[in-house]
């Protein structure tokens, strides 16, 4: 059947469902026909799901034009997604079109989520369209005779491309498609990415370094440009002296005419903690809406989220209050209306949030703004400008993640076992380990067969045997279980499983949290108040509790870092003086905060770098305005004070928010110092760096989700996990000796090297010390605390007190800086 036959037969499809589709799904399925790899890049809810499968399906025809009396049985393409949550949409989608085609084609589902009696279906015969996730499919390649699983693929699609990039199930990814182009050679290898920056490089990551040349690869790109109307819920009236801590709730009744004028609402939090809080708060306001309002985030468990996605497609459901774990999930028209609470810290989360909504061609995404401090305003106005002018974040690809390469050669050993002449070509054609040499090769193959250098002498850790025929291969069936449960690169705190005494499961809750509290002590989770009755077997066992509590669950993974093009559109937004008397509503609202700035101080420009100083009882405080984000702040914080205190005997408490941090002392220091001797120098970054902050003891830690990737600590079973301090120590244990006995370890060395790259951001890091040097730099002494640093000291005083004695000092505070 000719190219243009097939083509009409979709176009045929399309027309049936009152539909046309758009040029870039056109191109795509040309170019996917044409045999060709590819990327596509197009907004979310554009179609980009049927843009892939539907020249899969095409293909398919063509191969087996008897295809409606004889199906031809075998996996033959693979979706990979980053959420489990997507899976359902997807397949849905594409199980639609093989029936109305009549194709016989067969689309499954293989995640976490898939019980035990569809996973041995599946093995007995395998859909034709598998959807899963980065570890399941590691999972497939860890099963014996796993080339006869994959012999009828023909192609690849990795969806959310930009979700893995810049992570480690990124390089997972890589490694199992590295494995995939050599046992599939007919193999056509897609991704698709909705919001990212550094596209090229991110098709070159997915590609690798073997894309033949009688298959040469493609970027699409959709011409459709997203449309986003962004609204800013303003506040009637605004603090002059803005601080965070009370997460937006002032504002909780601005939102409830929007819920009311949509059928279908997300509100959008930033933690699973605030989104909690959000919940209880808005029901306990309006508890009207019980039953028409619902609670979506990744501890809650799969029953009730999946119940919640069902329920706002049926339009059951007048709103729900989400984490990201409903940003890529849900992609069908009901949903009118998106609300973020707080800054998304990122231009491409914000806009991925956006076009969750109107999934209807011509009409905009629209999506409310609900700032939890008065500035998060600016945040707003900068939002605006990064949708009008397309400005996008690039995701940074890892290299040389020897843990997740460890961990990979393992599940090759696990399964049919592998030669290392094979496969060491093959690794070294993926983008994370191009610039992999025999010597660091070799090491990774001592590791798995004897250990690393030091721990030669302990059977445990010899996991491969290499057999005659030079086939390295696990054989211990012990070992080769404890390897399949600990696949994975998403290392987090150990998870309690939260049940009734009386029976029933409502979610995890990481153990840091449960762990501190004793039996009869309340907590929020899951939108009810719980009792705890007691701790076993990493199970807290509950009952519902009439009582009022503010301990709402809280998780660790609750910091987030402001993206560096963030920070950027935040300083041109913010460093003009004029700039809120003539530009967005969202500046001029903030007219009188900056208007009280300039009388205690300066709005900077861009080309200046503020620094105030002021005091009052707590001490002589200095505040410095980077405007690079927190992550970057808390380093910077600490490198000054330890500069500081080599040229004068000072100890300082820190302080930090997105916008500046804040050096407090009990004694009065010239400032004019850090002038006369550059501390913001980026020479000797590195060496400052690591005495200031203690880089060794973060390396540490970052070596525990090392060690758990390369094998060297177990988690633990089902049900019978190691306790976190355990890990810890055990990790901790072995960093030692490395550090001791071992310095050139690959794994140490990689601790220190994404403790530095990542935790850190050294290169973010020296480029914003190397802008600050650029700049000119202005020192206000200032009578008192001004607008822009209040929020600076309030976040300090949040540590110290609880929330209700930090509020009534907050008060104070305001009152007498406003008189």
């Amino acid at each position: 059947m000719k190219r243009e036959e097939l083509l009409n037969i979709a176009q045929g499809w399309f027309e049936s469902r009152g539909w046309s589709p758009f040029p870039f799904q056109k191109q795509t399925w040309n170019a996917y026909l044409q045999g060709k790899h590819g990327l596509l890049n197009a907004p979310t809810g554009s179609g980009k799901t049927y843009a892939l499968w539907t020249p899969i399906v095409l293909s398919y025809i063509k191969s087996n034009p008897q295809y409606k009396t004889k199906h031809k049985k075998g996996i033959k393409a693979l979706w990979i997604t980053p959420l489990r949550a997507l899976s359902v949409e997807i397949q849905q989608a594409a199980q639609r079109m093989a029936d109305e085609l009549e194709t016989g084609l067969t689309v499954g589902i293989r995640t976490g989520d898939t019980t035990q009696a569809e996973r041995a279906k599946q093995k007995r015969s395998m859909p034709d369209l598998l959807i899963t996730t980065p570890e399941s499919l590691m999972l497939l390649l860890a099963s014996k005779d796993y080339p006869k699983l994959f012999k009828t693929l023909e192609a690849v699609v990795v969806d959310e491309w930009h979700e893995l990039l810049g992570s480690k199930r990124g390089v997972q990814m890589e490694l199992a498609l590295s494995r995939l182009k050599t046992i599939c050679p007919k193999l056509r290898i897609w991704g698709i990415s909705a919001t990212i920056g550094n596209l090229d490089q991110a098709m070159d990551v997915l590609m690798g370094d073997s894309t033949e040349q009688e298959k040469p690869r493609v970027l699409i790109r959709a011409k459709r440009k997203p449309k986003v109307k962004v609204k800013s819920i303003i506040p009637k009236k605004m603090e002059t002296f803005p601080w965070r801590g009370h997460l937006g709730l002032h504002l909780l009744e601005e939102i409830i005419p929007i819920i009311e004028a949509s059928k279908t609402t997300i509100i959008f939090t930033n933690t699973r903690g605030q989104c909690e809080i959000w919940f209880q708060k808005i029901l306990e306001k309006h508890p009207e809406l019980a039953g028409e309002l619902a609670m979506h985030h990744g501890s809650i468990n799969k029953e009730t989220r999946l119940w919640v996605e069902q329920a706002i497609r049926n339009e059951s459901l007048k709103a729900v209050v989400a984490t990201s774990s409903l940003d890529l999930g849900v992609d069908f028209a009901p949903v009118e209306t998106i609300i973020q609470i707080g800054g998304p810290k990122g231009v491409a989360k914000f806009l991925q949030r956006a076009g969750r909504s109107n999934h209807r061609p011509g009409e905009p995404s629209l999506i409310y703004f609900l700032p939890t401090h008065a500035l998060e305003l600016v945040e707003a106005s900068a939002l605006k400008r990064a949708v009008t002018e397309s400005v996008m974040e690039d995701r940074t690809p890892f290299l040389l993640c020897f843990d997740v390469l460890i961990q990979y050669l393992v599940t090759l050993a696990v399964s049919d076992g592998f030669k290392p002449e094979e496969i060491f070509p093959e690794v070294q054609r993926t983008f994370c380990f191009q610039g992999l040499t025999e010597e660091q090769w070799q090491w990774c193959l001592n590791f798995i067969t004897k250990g690393s250098q030091s721990l030669e002498s302990y059977n445990e850790y010899r996991k491969v045997i290499v057999q005659e025929d030079g086939l390295f291969k696990v054989i211990d069936r012990r070992i080769a279980m404890m390897h399949r449960l600990s696949i994975g690169t998403i290392v987090s705190d150990a998870m309690l499983l939260v049940k009734y005494v009386s029976g029933g499961f409502i979610g995890t809750v990481e153990e840091w949290f449960l762990g501190k509290m004793k039996p009869g002590d309340t907590f929020v989770f899951a939108g009810r108040t719980l009792e705890l009755v007691r701790l076993r077997n990493m199970t807290a066992q509950v009952r519902k509790s009439k009582k009022r509590s503010s301990n709402v669950v809280s998780f660790m993974g609750g910091r987030l870092p402001l993206s560096s093009q963030m920070s950027q559109l935040l300083r041109e937004e913010l460093q003009s003086s004029s700039a809120y008397k003539s530009q967005t509503r969202e500046l001029r609202a903030l007219s009188h905060i900056f208007e009280r700035q300039l009388q205690e101080s300066i709005v900077p420009a861009s080309y200046e770098f503020l620094i105030e100083s002021f005091e009052t009882r707590e001490g002589f405080h200095v505040v410095f305005y980077p405007f690079e984000g927190r992550f970057v702040h808390e380093a910077l914080s600490h490198i000054l004070a330890y500069r500081i205190s080599l040229l004068i005997p000072i100890s300082f408490s820190l302080a930090y928010n997105d916008y500046g941090f804040e050096l407090l002392s009990d004694q009065v220091w010239d400032v004019q110092l850090i002038f006369d001797n550059d501390l913001f120098t980026p020479e000797y970054l590195l060496q400052d760096l690591e005495k200031s902050i203690n880089a060794t003891e973060m390396a540490s830690r970052k070596f525990r989700d090392i060690a758990v990737i390369s094998g060297l600590v177990f988690q633990g079973y089902p049900n019978k996990t190691v306790k976190t301090k355990h890990l810890q120590s055990n990790s901790r244990l072995l960093f030692k000796v490395f550090k001791d006995f071992e310095p050139d370890n690959l794994l140490l060395q990689q601790a220190y090297r994404e403790t530095f790259e990542h935790e850190l951001e050294e290169g973010r890091l020296r480029i914003a010390l190397e802008r600050i040097c650029n700049q000119d730099w202005v020192w206000r002494p200032c009578e008192k605390p001004t607008p822009f640093s209040f929020p600076i000291i309030t976040d300090r005083l949040r540590e110290k007190m609880s929330s209700e004695k930090l509020s009534d000092r907050i008060k104070r505070m305001r009152v007498q800086y406003e008189a």
